[in-house]
Order: structure tokens, then sequence, then C-alpha cells
């Protein structure tokens, strides 16, 4: 008899992922193809929604291959976040390019709403600033450049997840998830529906939206896909972030997670819809049974990827003999780096900010530099996570911490030395994937409820502070002057 499992599609901005989530929560195969970016002109970042589908269908296939034998329950999809196309729905083509969520080609149109005084509202009604990393200024740049003529009728606007739902459904359905209309700037997160003012505002059409449903819903049936039977439930749509965070089981309120890469994001849960502190964003972490779960959020952009330059700067083999160089020292000499390289992201939000490395003496060598790139993530995440902690109406819970460095025992100590909080490690892969056949799994029976979920989940150790108040506020109070001379006439 065929094993039961969840399959998961995990479409991310450089390649997409299949994974089989069995009902034990183990990992039965996975399956990968890549995805490709183009760069038209600076500053603009775009892909092709056909192509993405073809990856999609690469990977399942890859996957399916892999697995031998089993009965697809349901499919649960995380996607990238925020990144947005139109397509016509009679031909069922796409309408010009997904524009990514890196794309800076609507700049002038945020800074004109900014000059126009739109901000406070926007931030009021969604969470999120103005910012061209947002759909709803590259959702109008779409209907304006190559959704002329059509009707709104004929029109679907949405993310990636809306994307691989009419895809996957043959199709046949339009429609999205809250967590990822949270995204768009057209959605009011509080009162959970899309927006006539900011529709109007932004020139967004309410016709071309998907409709919004739970995290945990049954979107579709799978019609015509390759590699799939028909009739298979699409149950789960939620953006990848978020998609970690549920992975995690971090599904009290308070609880967070830190995903380490080449920035960070920093997402913890709060009581309620509160709006955003300077610095961070406010989002649907998720929906289910028609209640939604919010979360702050702040993103850094500079952090893993700090080790490799300061590994090549000290003319060092690698991050390994960073790190072990780093490990020779129990302090940095009074030495901060700063890696403001492309600006500073949350909670200061910078871009003219550059990177420094201050507090250099003759005391000072190569380890104590080494150290303070190490130190420089741990010190990033505590600048996010200080303000969460003051604003998020209620004690932090567990913090869970994922992506490759976050299997360095060394580097995730720090993290919980500087935040002066317990951090969790987790030993399954793959957080969004799991999150998404989760989620799916919730929404057709699989599992009863979150606590079935939560037993399944299979985290490594927790790392408690070992750093005395007195050395950590020291070592704050020497960041600030660091951050501080990084921002200086900017």
């Amino acid at each position: 008899m065929p094993a039961r499992a969840l399959l998961a599609v995990d479409q991310g901005t450089t390649n997409s992922k299949a994974v089989l989530v069995a009902e034990t929560g183990a990992i039965l195969a996975t399956g990968a193809a890549p995805v490709e970016i183009r760069h038209p002109r600076p500053g603009w970042v775009e892909q092709d929604a056909e192509r993405i589908w073809a990856s999609v269908v690469a990977a399942i296939g890859a996957c399916l291959a892999a697995a031998g034998d089993v009965e697809i329950v349901a499919v649960g999809i995380s996607n990238q976040r925020e990144s947005i196309l139109a397509w016509d729905r009679r031909s069922r083509s796409a309408l010009g390019p997904v524009v990514t969520w890196q794309c800076r080609r609507t700049t002038a149109a945020c800074e004109a709403l900014k000059a126009a005084g739109h901000e406070p509202a926007v931030i009021a009604l969604t969470g999120l600033p103005l910012d061209p990393m947002f759909p709803a200024t590259k959702a109008k740049w779409l209907l304006d450049t190559h959704g002329a003529g059509l009707a709104a009728g004929d029109l679907c606007l949405g993310t990636v997840d809306s994307w691989l739902i009419w895809k996957l459904s043959g199709g046949a359905v339009h429609a999205t998830d809250a967590s990822n209309a949270a995204r768009t700037q057209l959605y009011d997160i509080a009162g959970g529906r899309w927006d006539e003012e900011l529709c109007r505002l932004f020139g967004v059409p309410l016709a071309v939206l998907p409709q919004v449903h739970d995290s945990a819903h049954v979107f579709a049936h799978t019609c015509g896909v390759p590699g799939l039977a028909d009739g298979i439930p699409v149950a789960a749509a939620i953006g990848d972030s978020h998609a970690a965070l549920f992975g995690h089981g971090a599904t009290r309120t308070g609880d967070g997670k830190v995903t380490f890469g080449t920035g960070s994001s920093v997402m913890t849960t709060i009581p309620g819809f509160i709006v955003p502190p300077r610095g961070l964003t406010t989002t649907v972490a998720w929906s289910i049974g028609g209640t939604p779960t919010y979360a702050f959020e702040g993103n850094i952009l500079v952090s893993a990827s700090i080790l490799p330059w300061t590994a090549e700067l000290l003319g060092l083999d690698g991050v390994e003999a960073l790190l072990a160089l780093a490990r020779t020292v129990d302090d940095t000499q009074g030495v901060y780096l700063v890696p403001a390289h492309v600006g500073l992201g949350a909670p200061h939000w910078n871009p003219a900010a550059r990177g420094l490395v201050s507090g250099l003496s003759f005391a000072a060598g190569r380890a104590h530099v080494a150290r303070a790139a190490a130190l420089s993530m741990a010190l990033q995440v505590q600048d996010v996570f200080a303000i969460v902690r003051d604003n998020a109406g209620q004690a932090m819970g567990r913090l869970y911490v994922d992506g490759g460095p976050s299997r360095n025992a060394f580097l995730m100590q720090l993290v919980a030395d500087c935040l002066d909080h317990p951090v969790t490690t987790c030993e399954s892969a793959e957080a969004s994937a799991r999150g998404a056949a989760y989620l799916a799994g919730l929404a057709v029976g699989v599992w009863d409820d979150l606590a079935a979920i939560a037993a399944l989940e299979k985290h490594g150790g927790t790392l408690a502070p070992a750093m005395s108040a007195d050395l950590r506020q020291s070592i704050l109070k020497g960041w600030d002057e660091a951050i501080a001379r990084s921002t200086f006439g900017t």
C-alpha cells in the first residue's frame, strides 16, 4: 500500500522545489529546478511566468521520480513574496513579466506617493511602508504597460501563489491566501479584505484581484498537471518566510524565528494587528479557520554574506577558517564591523549608510576583526529584536533559527548572548516546504489541530544566554556608536 504524503511546492526566487512530507513529518523525497532571473535595465528585476511554471513541473517530476510509491493527499504552496504578474483569463497567458520583489522600477511612483503624504495612511492599513519592493505600484505598471485594451474582467493579477493555483487548477481558480494578500499593499490586514481606497490610490481595479482565503484552505483541485493525477486538493498557500515560521511550530503568540542567509529575516507573532513601529513591518503570518495570526517582521540586508567577504579581506581560505580564527579570541578588543555594504536594512533603513570597521588599535589583530564580523550578524538581529520586544505587547516566546549559519553553534551562541534570549536550532530541513505541507494536511484532515502538528517537530538544542549583563550592555553601546558612524552625513 503506498505511503500517504503531502506535496509541498516551494517556489523561490532562484529555484523551485517540490518536497514530499509524510504524515510523520519526515521528508520522503525532494526535487528542484532553477529559475532564470533577468535584469533588462539597471534596478529592474523580472522573471518569466511560464518558465516559473515549467520549473515547478520539473521539480515535481524529479521529486516523484525519487519518491517511489506514494499517495499524494494534498498539495501546499509556499512562494517568493511580493513578486507579481498579470495574465489573460481567456488565453491563460501571462501579460508581460513577473516583476519580482527585488525590482526597483517603480521607485519614482513610490516617491511621488510619499511626497503627496499618503504613506502614514498606507502603513496604518497595510503595515507596510511605501517602497517598490511591495506589489501595488508594480501592479499599476503591469496593467498600464501590458494590460491596455483588456477589460478588467478579462484580466487576472496576482502574486506567484495565485499563478500556481491558476495553473494547478487548469485555469479554473484565481485565488490567494491572506499572508500573500497582506504583502500586496492593497489589502486591509486588520479588516481582512481588499481595500477600495487603496485600490483607487494605486490604480488597481478590484475586479482583477484574486479571492482571498485562509492559508489552510482547499483552493482548487489539480487538473491537467503533468505528473499529478487530477482531483488532488490544492489545500494551502502561504508566503515562504511565513511558511518557515509555521514549519517551526512557532504558533504561540510571541514565538519567532530568524532565517540566516545572504540577509536575514526576523519574524515574531503578535497578539493582533499593531501599526508597526518605525523600522519594522506588520504582516499576516497565516490565517486558519477565518482567524489571522499577525507578526512583526524585520529584514536585514547583509547577514551571512559578510563572512566570505571578511575571509577574503583577511586572506583566509573561506568561512570555516574565518570562524575558526574568530574563536581563538574571547572578544573583539573594541573592534566593530558594520556590514552596511548596500546600506542598512531593518530597523534603520538607511540606503546611504556604508560598511565600516571601527575601534582599531594596535591591540587588535586579524582574529578580532574576524570575531567582529561574526558578531555583526547577532548585533543586527538584536537591533530588530529589541524593537519587537518593546512593541509586541507580550513576553517573547520561543525563538527558532534556520538557514546555513544556524548550524554553527559559535554563531548561534553569539545570537543568544546579544539578544539575552534562548535560541532553538532546527534539525529538520526545508522549513518553508514543511510549513506549506502542514497547512495542507490541516485543511484536508491529515492532522486534527495545531497540537498534532507541533508533536511532529524535531528541533535541535536550545542555546541559553551566557554573557554577563554588563558585558552585553558595553557591546551594545559600542555597536550603537559604530552604527552612528556608518550613517554619519547621510
